[in-house]
């Protein structure tokens, strides 16, 4: 006969709740089976290990996981595209990547013109003589040298002047008036360079002159006298505030002919040389202005 309620007993489980512990079955004195507790013990001790065990494995393999996504996040993924790849190189500090500067535009000074210091005696202030014009003691022109006779240098302008040429330097107001003369193989050429305070003066110089307004030739040191009477070659031109004059002919007092290419040639040369003189006195002022 049996008491309670019917059927075989429940198992007892360890993690279970409410299971109860195994009695022995059968007829006994209602003393526990301490054997089986004993077994019961140690399957709890061993379940207990392994859940240990297995418990570290999935941790290692969180913190594993963890570390492959921060790895993979630092390296960035340029298919992905996403928020957590790292800013190119060029936007970190200290990167190698680096930008043209950028600077606020300017404007360089114009350069200074070399017309405007031999426009007017105010700017026009470099030494000025017979023998920083015409230096030396002859002058080379290409193949040809010229042998350098007298020199001249007078504020009276009349005192140079043939023809017409005084009252045409009159007009402009003429201060000074240079001369120096050369020569080779019996042609000889004097030059002139009149001085005046503008180019304004010499413009109005310019208008006065014509084909008689003739500087007088200068024989002396070596060059004889030419171009008293006989007919030579002359010419007349401006530079900014000066003018400059040649005279060419034969020191046998032969008359110049259209034919004689060698008066021409030489009158040429002198004239060219003298422009060549005045142009570089402008140069040489604006060069040492624009390094002040």
């Amino acid at each position: 006969m049996s008491y309670g309620q019917g059927g075989p007993q429940s198992q007892w489980d360890p993690w279970t709740p409410q299971s109860q512990q195994p009695w022995k079955s059968g007829d006994d004195d209602g003393t526990p089976d301490w054997a089986a507790l004993a077994d019961a013990s140690e399957n709890r001790k061993k379940r207990r290990k392994v859940l240990l065990i297995a418990g570290g494995v999935l941790a290692t393999g969180a913190i594993g996981t963890a570390v492959a996504m921060a790895v993979s996040n630092a390296g960035g993924d340029s298919r992905a595209g996403g928020p957590s790849s790292l800013p190119a190189t060029a936007s970190l500090p200290g990167g190698t990547a680096t930008t043209a500067p950028s600077f606020a535009p300017t404007s360089a000074p114009p350069p200074l013109d070399p017309k405007d210091f031999i426009a007017s005696a105010n700017k026009d202030t470099a030494p000025l003589s017979p023998e920083t014009l015409f230096p030396g003691t002859q002058l080379t022109m290409g193949e040809t040298v010229y042998k350098k006779g007298a020199t001249s240098d007078s504020k009276d302008c009349a005192s140079g002047a043939g023809g017409t040429l005084a009252q045409a330097l009159a007009a402009g107001k003429c201060t000074r008036l240079m001369r120096v003369s050369y020569v080779k193989d019996g042609v000889a050429v004097t030059v002139g360079v009149a001085v005046f305070d503008n180019d304004t003066d010499a413009q109005r110089f310019k208008d006065r002159a014509d084909k008689k307004s003739i500087v007088a030739a200068l024989p002396g040191k070596g060059v004889k006298a030419f171009c008293d009477s006989a007919i030579c070659r002359s010419t007349t031109n401006t530079l900014g505030r000066y003018a400059y004059f040649t005279i060419a002919g034969f020191t046998n007092g032969k008359d110049v002919t259209t034919k004689d290419t060698k008066v021409f040639a030489a009158g040429n040369d002198l004239a060219q040389f003298s422009f060549r003189q005045i142009r570089r006195r402008g140069e040489a002022q604006a060069s040492a202005a624009a390094n002040q």
